[in-house]
């Protein structure tokens, strides 16, 4: 009979091992580099090649718009779509906590496996390890991918004057909805996470031409992507207050917690900064691509305020945006 938890024995390499990977495992992610088990995989691939990874230690597992599995995957695709590749295969690691429900895991799995294949991506190798009781949250995971880079010269430094900031969305969902859903004030569906994955939306902008760079504003938000994006030069980020896409959920969530939806991470936006040449059709490209429906140009880069990230607001003035000292929210992914 399957044990309903996980145990000690599902990580010692033994029987409840191969039990978990074969019940379990391989249904859900079989492919011909995964199904032979071996101590890698054996990969056939030419050219450049982007490598990332990624863990995830976020609570709750489950959320509103998600869980723990899609967004391991959304995770490391969407950093190998920021460097301009085309994600193709991803590692999976688990550290199980003993105890773990084990239709929670088949949950997990299967949302992760249905995101993979969404991606065009494939799990070709993995491992698992289980903590004592007490030891561990619960679940831990971790996935590294390596993706063939289409479009490559994305980098901060071929950012010039001029250039146009454009958001593929509303921004703060995530992180928002992550908090909410971790102190129990959230009912219902009425503000959900925006993981996604962003390959589509990056090929899309990517395939117009003219962009310099592409970011997923995670962890420290939109702010702190403008900041490593002009910081130690001579450009600004200066970014319109009215502009930036915010759901009307997020911004009365973020005035009640004192937060602002600038800093609140996303799992699902993607930041560019573009020429103004083709900054016009890659906000078209966006739009019309599933997920880009609120994609807007937020900013542009100046002179004005060397190094800085600058929020013009809707009276005129001028905030500084400086990198956060601290974690805003921790364990949002």
């Amino acid at each position: 009979m399957e044990p309903q938890y996980i145990t000690l024995d599902h990580g010692s390499g033994g029987g409840r091992t191969a039990q978990l990977i074969e019940d379990l495992l391989l249904p859900a992610l079989s492919n011909p580099h995964l199904a032979p088990l071996g101590d890698g995989a054996l990969l056939n691939l030419s050219g450049p090649l982007a490598f990332s990874t990624d863990s995830f230690v976020i609570d709750p597992i489950f959320f509103p718009g998600g869980d723990i599995g899609k967004l391991a995957v959304c995770g490391t695709v969407n950093d190998l779509s920021m460097c301009g590749a085309v994600p193709r295969y991803l590692s999976l690691g688990m550290i199980l906590e003993e105890g773990f429900p084990v239709e929670d895991l088949k949950r997990i799995i299967t949302s992760l496996a249905h995101t993979a294949a969404s991606c065009g991506v494939q799990v070709v190798t993995g491992d698992t390890k289980v903590v004592e009781r007490g030891h561990g949250h619960g679940i831990y995971l971790n996935t590294s991918g390596i993706g063939e880079v289409k479009w490559p010269g994305l980098s901060p430094k071929a950012i010039q004057e001029g250039d146009q900031i454009l958001v593929s969305g509303t921004v703060g969902d995530h992180g928002t909805a992550v908090m909410l859903a971790r102190s129990g004030m959230l009912q219902g569906d009425e503000l959900v996470s925006d993981c996604m994955p962003l390959n589509q939306l990056a090929a899309a902008a990517l395939s117009v031409g003219g962009v310099r760079v592409l970011r997923d504003p995670t962890r420290g938000g939109v702010a702190t992507v403008l900041n490593e994006f002009v910081e130690g030069t001579s450009l600004c980020a200066q970014v319109q207050e009215d502009a930036v896409p915010v759901r009307p959920q997020v911004e009365a969530a973020c005035a009640l917690l004192g937060l602002d939806p600038l800093y609140c991470a996303n799992e699902g936006k993607l930041l560019a900064v573009v020429s103004p040449e083709t900054a016009p059709a890659v906000l078209e490209a966006l739009r019309s691509t599933p997920g880009g429906e609120n994609a807007a140009i937020i900013g542009s880069i100046t002179t004005q305020f060397p190094g800085r990230a600058v929020l013009k607001t809707a009276f005129g003035a001028h905030r500084v945006l400086s990198k956060l000292s601290g974690a805003q929210l921790p364990r949002i992914c």
